[in-house]
């Protein structure tokens, strides 16, 4: 499984697909505030980067994905 590097707390479980690797599940709203405290970024920043830098990867089959929890 691919980990995003530094988003280890945004990590709410594990995605399993039929007959494909398992992935890791992460909360985008826990990702928005790691970017916004770790990297001081204004959340308009940090909606920003996710979108282009991170929900934007295709990593192959163990990309993760990405979740809207609670949305």
């Amino acid at each position: 499984m691919l980990i995003a590097d530094g988003l280890d707390a945004a990590i709410i479980g594990v995605g399993r697909r039929c007959a494909q690797p398992d992935i890791v599940a992460y909360d985008v709203k826990k990702v928005i505030s790691i970017l916004m405290s770790r990297d001081d970024m204004t959340e308009e920043e940090a909606l920003e980067f996710y979108e282009f830098n991170i929900a934007g990867g295709w990593h192959g089959d163990q990309t993760p994905v990405w979740i809207l929890v609670g949305e």
